[in-house]
């Protein structure tokens, strides 16, 4: 759009063009009264993405203040690109999650690349090296030919881009559900290491400092994406495939390796990443957290398109792109770097000490807003909340197992399951080994990577199960935060820190806003009781198709550190002879449960229940007992139960088989949900002191024969399998699925 077919000041009222741009009438009264005048175009444009929940969290800071944000080894909590936890030794380790759901919802490949290209970039801001990507993926059911476009497309594109930059996707989950039918949610981790002297900011500090854009230079992609990211997707939401923005891995390697380079400059005063509003938020949040006003140069700024206006240039979401302030006279050795690497590094601007955003184009000044009044002082909504009646409904539910016939064919059936199948289909196409730092790869209950140059390292998970949260949500929320904990304990770490993205329907929604309420409470009461705080992550709301709603989904990301590389452990059994032990006990649990899913094709009741005292006393357990070295193998039992949890643990063994014995009814003690439970192998010399350590119940013993058995206490049959033929169904379920033609 030119200037001259640009609405006037007062078009913009008397016609609510501003209602266009996701700007209440009260929120538009309210910039009139900050300006003391009508907010032209451009400033309307900027005020819009400022203030849309996907930049201010408008709706969700009174959720967000209940989160325990500090610790012992935090050293950044939220508010910049990403958190920062100490390691010990002058290092830290520094991560975040982002969402891109709307965007993959409409153009799937560059939608998940260029969200794992942000947040990267979120990572090398910090002035951290990244050495590993996450992601939680939720789509439909994979019976939909749409849904599967959409899971092959997204895989593809984080692949694509992880791949090429040359950092290593080393985990992660996916879901399926009919709920992600219309709404896929694609969530990218990235984790970095860092020396604590290296650790920059983003602040414009030191009033004539100069302003610096380096990177990709501008186009008219991602145009609105904070605010299309901030409304429900419609049948119409293709209209909105310009939104979406296009990346670059190799431009971003370049930029990366640039940064950290300039990291190590004397000159360098703040860095941030120009991210969901572009050119806009990274200014104007960097001025408002040093107190200081910005003005920069529209004219300078490197333009891939002709005749692009203040307008588009600022609410660019254009990739690989860094606002950098430095010292006034140091701009040339900058330049000089990044010159190097055969990037673009222009001064547009200064820093000011009148707190204002200032721009100018073509000798005039084009927009004049307060910095504040953008980053800090977007209104805050205290939603209504209320109880939604399935909820009610749910909770006088009384607790029953589902009818099963042959237990063998349930197993089968379960590990089909494509939540529970095996992603081998996904992780194949990422290269999870670049830069051999990778110890444990994707598959296992963790991921670990080594920490070069030490004996440690660190593990890390996403987790979230959907289905609780939508039956329970304070209860689903703390189920999420403990089993991001219990991958963490059983690959041999210490949890230090979460970062989550709480992916919600429309919180104008009194039943949406409760379950964004409750699902908070759970999450921090658990992250309070496990000693991990919340150090940063992201909110996405508005995930709703024409009207209905994803599951609450708050995935948590979780890193954790191994001290000492011995400690590693697996979730696969060892050897013939050990003995498999279970702590925790069972109980008839079935509630958002895949056999629930999987024999009524729906999900009700009540979510199972989690007593927080009693999963930090089991995950203490375990952690001592694996570093006291008495524990071969552990996994936690999620989806699928018991069976599930110890048919995964055969798989990839090499012709390991168990024989186990439980107690109680069949359906309960082999595919109930209940939590806080470990499936733990041992060498018999380790028997005694590893029950006195632990207290756990010796179900079984791993077998050299390749059969999967299980017995009831009176020594009945009730699962005889070859451990291959479950494999092989666990195996073959995605793939399968992603052949078929209907």
């Amino acid at each position: 759009m030119s200037l001259l077919l640009e609405p006037t000041q007062q078009m913009i009222k008397e016609e609510k063009i501003y209602r266009q741009f996701g700007v209440s009438d009260d929120e538009f009264s309210m910039i009139e009264g900050i300006m003391g005048r009508l907010p032209n175009y451009t400033e309307l444009g900027i005020f819009s993405v400022m203030w849309s929940e996907h930049c201010s969290y408008k709706n969700s800071k009174p959720v967000l203040k209940k989160f325990p944000t500090s610790g012992e080894h935090v050293l950044q909590g939220p508010g910049e690109g990403a958190g920062i936890v100490d390691i010990g030794d002058g290092q830290a380790v520094v991560f975040k999650i982002e969402s891109h759901n709307h965007p993959s919802a409409i153009e799937p490949y560059q939608g998940a690349a260029t969200g794992v290209g942000g947040i990267i970039r979120d990572v090398f801001s910090m002035g951290a090296r990244p050495i590993a990507l996450l992601n939680s993926l939720r789509f439909g059911e994979l019976t939909s030919p749409r849904v599967r476009y959409l899971f092959e497309e997204v895989v593809a594109g984080i692949a694509g881009y992880g791949n090429c930059i040359g950092i290593p996707t080393v985990g992660g989950e996916i879901q399926f559900d009919p709920s992600y039918d219309g709404n896929p949610l694609v969530n990218a981790m990235c984790v970095g290491l860092i020396n604590h002297e290296d650790i920059k900011k983003g602040v414009a500090k030191g009033i004539g400092n100069t302003v610096m854009y380096v990177g990709a230079k501008t186009g008219r992609d991602g145009i609105h994406g904070a605010t299309f990211a901030s409304e429900e997707l419609t049948d119409s939401s293709d209209e909105n495939r310009p939104a979406v923005q296009v990346g670059d891995p190799f431009m971003e390697k370049l930029l990366l390796e640039a940064c950290l380079e300039v990291i190590k400059c004397d000159a360098l005063v703040g860095i941030q990443d120009m991210g969901a509003a572009g050119l806009t938020s990274s200014t104007a949040e960097m001025a408002s957290k040093a107190g200081s006003g910005i003005e920069l140069n529209l004219d300078l700024v490197p333009q891939r398109e002709a005749g692009m206006t203040p307008y588009e240039m600022m609410l660019s979401e254009s990739q690989e792109r860094m606002v950098l302030v430095v010292e006034r006279g140091s701009e040339q050795e900058i330049t000089d770097i990044f010159d190097k690497y055969e990037l673009e590094a222009k001064a547009i601007g200064t820093v000011t000490d009148d707190k204002m955003l200032r721009l100018l184009h073509k000798g005039e000044v084009v927009a004049e807003i307060p910095v504040d009044a953008l980053a800090e002082e977007a209104p805050v909504y205290h939603k209504p909340s209320a109880e939604p009646a399935y909820y009610k409904e749910f909770q006088a539910m009384e607790q029953t197992a589902p009818e099963t016939g042959d237990l063998k064919e349930t197993l089968i059936s379960l590990l089909k399951q494509p939540t529970i199948a095996s992603k081998e289909w996904v992780y194949d196409q990422y290269d999870y080994m670049v830069r051999t730092n990778t110890v444990v790869a994707p598959g296992s209950d963790a991921a670990v990577l080594r920490i070069r140059d030490t004996n440690k390292a660190l593990a890390m998970t996403t987790d979230c199960n959907s289905r609780y949260l939508y039956l329970d949500p304070e209860t689903g929320g703390m189920i999420a935060v403990a089993e991001a904990a219990r991958n963490i304990v059983c690959s041999g770490g210490k949890p230090l820190a979460v970062t989550d993205c709480l992916n919600f329907g429309n919180p104008e929604k009194p039943e949406i806003f409760w379950q964004i309420e409750k699902a908070a409470d759970g999450m921090s009461e658990a992250c309070r009781v496990l000693n991990s705080p919340v150090i940063g992550g992201n909110v996405s709301l508005y995930n709703e198709t024409n009207g209905t709603a994803v599951y609450p989904t708050p995935v948590i990301g979780m890193v954790g550190l191994i001290e000492d590389t011995k400690y590693i452990t697996t979730q696969s059994f060892k050897a013939a002879g050990d003995l498999i032990y279970v702590l925790g006990e069972t109980k008839n649990e079935f509630g958002g449960s895949e056999l629930q899913k999987l024999t009524y094709g729906r999900i009700f009741g009540k979510a199972p229940e989690l007593d927080l005292a009693v999963e930090a006393d089991r995950q203490a357990k375990v952690a001592a007992a694996i570093r006291a070295g008495l524990v071969a193998s552990a996994h936690d039992v999620a989806e699928g139960g018991l069976a599930v949890a110890a048919a995964e643990s055969t798989f990839g063994t090499n012709g390991l088989g168990a024989h186990l014995t439980v107690d109680g009814e069949a359906a309960v003690a082999l595919f109930s949900e209940t939590q806080s439970r470990f499936i733990l192998t041992v060498k018999p010399e380790h028997k005694t002191a590893f029950e006195e350590l632990t207290g756990a119940a010796l179900i079984g013993r791993v077998t050299g024969d390749g059969i999967f058995t299980v017995k009831n206490g009176a020594g009945d049959l009730l699962v005889q399998a070859e451990a291959a033929e479950l494999e092989a169904a666990w195996r073959g379920a995605i793939p399968c699925l992603l052949r078929s033609e209907d």
